[in-house]
Parts: structure tokens; C-alpha cells; sequence
């Protein structure tokens, strides 16, 4: 099975942070932005994009916790938190190079996005359908895609 994660679309984002909100209240049962496993940054004036654990292959965040609290969900390759385990340390978030995982700041352990079981809420109920569950290669040929449309655009103006 490949494994799907969320992927914002920054042409759609419109920085609501209802993603944000709607994380919170399922995970901690509060609106609270700060509760939220999924990040949503402005790139610059008018371009913004949300950010959630892409699911790496070999991720750096499990491999760097030096008290082994993290781990692979193996059917959906979510990263789990063993909160009894966590020491707070940090070391996972430096080592994530998406910058996705986050010190929850009254338990003082990692949070990361679980995918709520492999139907995220944030993908759900995002007002604009920023957001979407795909797997890479479908990243990927939505990419090539597009990268194919605007240089038949750019062709067509010359």
C-alpha cells in the first residue's frame, strides 16, 4: 500500500487556519492553534501553505529520539508518539527537515500529525480544498501536470 499524507495547495490556501483549529479540537478536544499538528505558514504577502508530516521513508524524527519514543505506524507509516517515553528533548524536531513536529506546550511531549486514523480532519473540513490525503507519485504526476500546462501557456504567448 503506498502511503498517503497531506499536501497543501498554496494557490488555494487562503491562511484561514481552520485546518489549525479543526487539529486542535479533534486531538485535544480544544480550538487552540497551538494544539494543532498541522502548521499553517505564509510563504510571503499572499501566499500561504499548510504543513503536516509527509511520512518519510526512513524518517530522521524516529531515528534521532534517543529514548526511542517515536515510531512507525506500519499500515499508514504515521509517526506515533510514546508520550511515556518522551522526554521532551527536541532532538526529533531539529532533525525533521519539513519542520512539522512541535513540543505540545503544557505536556511538554512531541506531537505529530497521526492522520486521525487515515481520515484527516484538517483535509475534511478545509473550506477551500487546500488540502489533500495523496501519495507522492500522485504529488508528483499532479506536478508534472501542471509544469506541462504552463509551458503550453508560455508557448502559446510567443
Amino acid at each position: 500500500m503506498k502511503r498517503k499524507f497531506i499536501v497543501s495547495d498554496p494557490e488555494k490556501c487562503t491562511g484561514c487556519r481552520l485546518c489549525e483549529m479543526v487539529c486542535s479540537a479533534e486531538k485535544e478536544g480544544e480550538f487552540n492553534p497551538l494544539l494543532s499538528r498541522i502548521r499553517t505558514v505564509q510563504l510571503d504577502v499572499v501566499v500561504n501553505t499548510s504543513l503536516a508530516c509527509r511520512l518519510c521513508e526512513n524518517p530522521t524524527c524516529v531515528r534521532s529520539c534517543p529514548r526511542k519514543a517515536l515510531s512507525v505506524e506500519e499500515k499508514t507509516g504515521a509517526v506515533l508518539v510514546d508520550e511515556a517515553k518522551c522526554s521532551g528533548c527536541g532532538w526529533c524536531i531539529e532533525a525533521c527537515e519539513f519542520g512539522v513536529l512541535v513540543l505540545h506546550p503544557e505536556r511538554k511531549v512531541v506531537v505529530v500529525c497521526d492522520l486521525c486514523g487515515g481520515e484527516p480532519k484538517c483535509v475534511e473540513f478545509c473550506p477551500k480544498d487546500a488540502l489533500e490525503f495523496r501519495t507522492a507519485e500522485e504529488v508528483a504526476q499532479r506536478s508534472r501536470g501542471e509544469a506541462v500546462r504552463r509551458l503550453l501557456m508560455e508557448s502559446s504567448r510567443e
